[in-house]
């Protein structure tokens, strides 16, 4: 398994996120990564394998350039404007009807943004390159041989559309290694996530060369509420290639993993040369933002499952908030994949 994490998430440091009608403390924390590597290393995962730096090109062929622009510079156009420097985070979302852009630089974020919890501070720019550029590198990896890797990415990426931060997500690094494993062929991506990858299925819609399967809190009631239904199936060329799973809260292993055989089952039938997985643990039994009740059992479980299909598979980190078991469950994700 080749392991790739780095230290550049500390430069995103927000003081705050807007959840349930007040400013917090952000769930997206640098101790989240902390966790996950300190695991990783009492498990004897080590990382060695060096950054490369995510192409123009890449980004380009899944984000809008002035987007990408956006996040680069808003920082200090925001304060020269007279944001506060705590963190940039709209006041005026641009919902709907109410859809033109303004270059005003307290107005951009509302334009980019589809919530309040993906605010951006002086550094945040380094630490979004570094994360997309850490699953690039585990694209990379697949490409010159290796069968199973993992990036740590911080911040996570699965809610980031084409032209859209939230979700704590900004660059969409699932979709940033599924853009580049697809030049050499079918891609499909599996998304464990509690939260629909609303960005992931947004970007690769229309395509029919990657194939999107998310597994999540029905948007009944889970965020971000408004994509994920089972109906959303691709259009155009893409159409057939999108499969939602979405399930109710209270969820249990063994409920999930059958979902999760339905879900390998369509990923073979596609075809899929490489699998690239947006590994989400808010799906553990008392994750603050989650309602499923699985596990650590059934993370090693659905890494079993996936090493099964015998894919070279990029695992992307995603969410997961029950801080105190994270790193665990992350092992035991990895284990399953690697047979450990």
């Amino acid at each position: 398994m080749q392991i790739i994490t780095s230290t550049a998430h500390t430069h995103h440091m927000p003081p705050h996120e807007f959840y349930d009608g007040a400013l917090i403390p952000p769930f997206e924390s640098a101790e989240r990564a902390h966790i996950i590597d300190r695991a990783l290393q009492a498990a004897g995962y080590t990382a060695t394998t060096p950054i490369t730096t995510v192409p123009t090109a890449i980004l380009h062929a899944i984000h809008d350039p002035a987007y990408l622009h956006y996040l680069a510079t808003i920082y200090p156009r925001w304060c020269a404007a007279g944001g506060a420097p705590e963190a940039v985070l709209p006041s005026t979302l641009a919902v709907r009807w109410m859809h033109r852009y303004s270059p005003h630089p307290l107005a951009e974020p509302g334009y980019y943004a589809f919530d309040l919890s993906a605010p951006i501070v002086a550094h945040s720019w380094d630490a979004i390159i570094d994360s997309a550029s850490m699953a690039y590198t585990a694209a990379l990896q697949l490409q010159a041989g290796a069968r199973h890797t993992y990036a740590r990415c911080r911040p996570p990426g699965h809610h980031a559309g084409t032209d859209m931060c939230g979700g704590y997500c900004y660059v969409n690094n699932a979709a940033v290694a599924a853009q580049t494993l697809s030049q050499q062929g079918k891609v499909a991506i599996l998304d464990i996530d509690i939260h629909h990858g609303n960005g992931t299925q947004q970007i690769f819609y229309g395509r029919g060369d990657v194939q999107f399967i998310s597994i999540h809190g029905h948007p009944d009631e889970c965020y971000p509420y408004f994509l994920g239904f089972a109906d959303e199936q691709g259009q155009g060329a893409g159409l057939g290639t999108n499969h939602n799973y979405p399930l109710a809260f209270g969820c249990d292993d063994t409920q999930y993993l059958a979902v999760v055989d339905a879900a390998l089952q369509q990923i073979r039938d596609f075809g899929a040369q490489t699998l690239v997985v947006s590994a989400g643990f808010d799906t553990f039994a008392g994750d603050p933002l989650g309602g499923f009740k699985l596990s650590r059992a059934c993370y090693t479980a659905i890494g079993q499952r996936i090493r099964q299909l015998g894919l070279p598979v990029a695992i992307i980190q995603e969410g997961g908030y029950a801080i105190e078991a994270l790193g665990d469950n992350v092992v035991a994700l990895l284990d399953g994949v690697q047979g450990a």
